[in-house]
């Protein structure tokens, strides 16, 4: 589990301390001297000059939820770090994290309202008074008229009590449009898991005891879901947290950081992860001797999925499949986990049902070093549904072309940015007569605003958050602000309760503030928690929480080792789809969330910006991946500019000849392209995202952003790529070893070497 012992961190919470009842806080929280983890509402009278002042807060540069300390020098956030005190991060941070002081003072930050003027495209500076004024203005004449459909809310991904008060003010005004959209969310993930074990809820997958990982495109240490936890976890199974030193395979098309620092990296044909783990759980049953009740059941739904056939289907041989099949079952901790292109097929769902099936078939659930399920979160559960799937942005988008839609509010989401350009969701906003923008920047969808009411950043901000996966039990923290604003701007949820006494919603919604609302909202969990015991003091809590940075309490998921009732006879994985014809478009596209930018949202900090690729050292540019045999027959080097062309678009980037992707595989990073993102990110690079084609994902109706064919023409253009690297080849000093999968079938880091290219059989 964490590194943070479970029950360590019950028998160390500070059980004498005011709300121990309604939640805990671990021992290092109290570490720092009191004066250096002052809550903001009750700060020094004065700011000595020179002596630096720690708040404990949460970081919002990624939905994972890690605890971060803030430092202050005179009132000015100076450096971020981990909390060690949170036990998904446990004082860790990583690179975005640690950039999130340049969302504090990026110069591209909007400094006040603004709003367009009749007849002219020029955004003018404009009153919080008038700003508030016009919206609810506009939403009162809807609201009269029995229109109340007609206000659409499309946020990032908000949980906590700030989601809850953005569905509950849409409902106030009779409108089922909220919704929130975040480009990577797993939604095949979420639905594979409800599929498979009947949970609405991400589990936790226990990295730090496991002591064998098969990996299926899920890039852990890197973007997928909770980079940090992972990490943490990776390092503690590396150094035999569970008494034996763990080992890790990577499989997927093109390699990832995970890929990089696996045992064993396996090449397989983009979309068929799914099949090859079913390959593997046939082999598990048949051959391994699974005696589980339901074998005959398994038996017959594994039929299909012969070695020699998933081999064929995979490109990954016979040989290779047996060996992760016995190295799995005969684990003392294995587990499997799945995500990335993995999931984001058109065979998303399957094959993440698929994936996590292994794991009950050797029997981890529930258990240290397996897959370990989550309580429903304290607050916002209600929301978790608001996340919109492409479907629903497309459903958006045609609503908005017929007239349906006449004020969409949009909060630090960027949807023109992070769909494809055959969406035509540009067109589409530009059809809806309000378009108000809560945003801190100028992106692409923000410039499309008649009205911008900028949000505070996160370090000015309070809120609180619950993370997903979390840690296998209840989990919360309160985000405070670390200083005070910088601009003329309010914190989200203060735009929206102020918006909501203007339209005269002031019964529904009766909070001054924001740290009002959400004070009431954890005097209800410390209710829960002290339930039956009248000696508790709320504001005491509530100074502990907010010094803590973390509260917790002993509530776990469920303990259920079982599959939903019927599922093993629905299980089974297609072969992917893909858009265009292999005759005119060749290649598969292989478009990756990159780790230093994100899904483009990191783009405008120069920190994130200067950062080399960690597997191509490339800076401040976009690219395209080659392996050196398709570069060779295209006649092709590093530097030479190309057209990549897919059924619905065109985009332009350098190539990049890169060993670790398999032929016929076109890899590139998500992330630069912007038109709109201030100085930093504007002009720079391409968006990959505009040519994908619209196909879906069969089950959750996502943007199956891994499923589109291209084509490659030679400009006859060169560039050299920025990059801080220097030669890729090894002038025979063999650093990199190049295998052949047919003759190794076991991992070869212990030679300090990983295998970076599998040649198929």
């Amino acid at each position: 589990m964490s590194g943070i012992d479970r029950r360590d961190f019950l028998k160390l919470a500070g059980a004498g301390g005011a709300g121990a009842g309604a939640g805990f806080m671990i021992r290092e929280s109290i570490k720092h001297p009191v004066e250096h983890l002052v809550p903001y509402p009750s700060p020094p009278e004065e700011f000595s000059p020179g002596i630096a002042t720690w708040y404990n807060t949460v970081c919002t540069m990624c939905s994972a939820g890690c605890g971060i300390t803030v430092r202050t020098r005179e009132g000015r956030a100076k450096k971020i770090e981990g909390n060690p005190a949170h036990p998904v991060s446990e004082g860790r941070l990583c690179a975005h994290g640690q950039a999130g002081l340049q969302v504090l003072y990026n110069p591209d930050r909007l400094t006040g309202p603004m709003a367009r003027t009749a007849g002219s495209e020029d955004l003018a500076p404009i009153t919080w008074a008038a700003g508030i004024s016009q919206l609810a203005t506009r939403i009162r004449e809807i609201q009269s008229s029995g229109q109340g459909n007609s206000v659409c809310f499309l946020s990032e991904g908000v949980g906590g009590h700030l989601g809850v008060l953005q569905k509950n003010f849409m409902e106030q005004l009779g409108s089922t449009r909220y919704h929130q959209y975040d480009f990577a969310y797993p939604h095949t993930l979420y639905s594979a898991i409800q599929n498979l074990f009947g949970e609405s809820q991400l589990p936790y997958y226990d990295l730090a005891n496991a002591d064998y990982v098969l990996s299926f495109g899920a890039d852990y240490l890197s973007t997928w879901i909770s980079p940090v936890q992972h990490s943490l976890g990776f390092g503690r199974s590396r150094h035999g947290a569970s008494g034996t030193r763990g080992q890790f395979v990577q499989i997927e098309p093109r390699m990832s950081v995970s890929g990089a620092s696996a045992d064993q990296w396996i090449a397989a044909n983009p979309g068929t992860e799914g099949i090859l783990a079913l390959g593997i759980a046939n082999y598990i049953v048949n051959e391994i001797g699974y005696e589980g009740a339901d074998r005959q059941e398994w038996v017959g739904s594994l039929a299909p999925y012969a070695l020699n056939t998933v081999s064929e289907n995979t490109g990954v041989s016979a040989s290779v499949i047996s060996h992760l099949a016995e190295s799995l079952a005969t684990a003392q901790s294995g587990l499997a986990i799945g995500g990335g292109s993995a999931g984001n097929n058109t065979n998303g769902v399957d094959t993440l049902v698929a994936v996590n099936a292994l794991n009950y078939l050797v029997g981890n659930l529930g258990n240290e070093g397996g897959l370990v399920f989550n309580p429903s979160p304290v607050i916002g559960e209600e929301v978790s549904g608001a996340q919109a799937t492409y479907s629903d942005m497309l459903e958006l988008a045609e609503a908005a072309r017929d007239g349906q839609i006449q004020v969409l509010i949009i909060n630090q989401t960027n949807p023109v940015f992070n769909l494809p350009e055959v969406a035509q969701f540009r067109e589409a906003i530009e059809q809806i007569p309000l378009v108000v923008s809560l945003s801190s920047f100028i992106d692409e969808t923000s410039a499309l605003a008649t009205l911008i009411l900028p949000s505070h950043t996160y370090l000015e901000s309070w809120g609180d958050t619950f993370p997903k996966p979390g840690v296998g039990f209840s989990v919360g923290a309160i985000s405070q602000p670390v200083v005070s604003p910088l601009f003329n701007t309010r914190a989200t949820g203060d735009i929206i309760l102020g918006l909501a006494k203007e339209i005269g919603l002031s019964e529904a919604f009766p909070w001054s503030d924001m740290e009002e609302y959400l004070k009431q909202g954890w005097q209800e969990i410390y209710a829960r928690g002290n339930a039956g015991n009248d000696s508790g003091d709320f504001e005491a809590f509530w100074t502990d929480v907010v010094r803590a940075g973390i509260w917790g309490e002993n509530v776990r998921g469920s303990d259920s080792t079982g599959l939903a009732e019927g599922v093993i006879g629905t299980i089974g994985v297609a072969l992917p789809s893909f858009s265009g014809s292999s005759d005119d478009y060749p290649y598969v596209l292989h478009p990756f969330v990159s780790d230093t930018l994100e899904d483009g949202s990191a783009a405008n900090l120069p920190w994130m910006q200067e950062l080399p690729d960690p597997l191509t050292s490339i800076v401040y540019g976009s690219w395209v991946e080659l392996n050196p045999s398709t570069a060779n027959n295209l006649n092709l080097e590093e530097g030479d500019v190309v057209e990549i062309q897919s059924p619905h678009g065109i985009v332009t980037a350098p190539v990049f000849i890169y060993p670790a992707i398999m032929p016929g595989v076109i890899g590139m990073p998500i992330g630069q392209g912007h038109t709109d993102y201030g100085r930093y990110a504007s002009g720079r690079g391409t968006n990959p995202i505009q040519i994908l084609s619209p196909q879906l994902e069969q089950e959750t109706g996502d943007l199956a952003w891994a499923a589109t064919r291209v084509s490659i023409t030679a400009t006859g253009r060169r560039v050299n790529i920025v990059k801080t690297g220097g030669l890729a080849r090894e002038l025979g000093r063999e650093i990199v070893q190049k295998v052949d999968a047919e003759e190794h079938t076991t991992p070869i880091a212990g030679l300090s070497s990983i295998p970076v290219k599998v040649v198929q059989s």
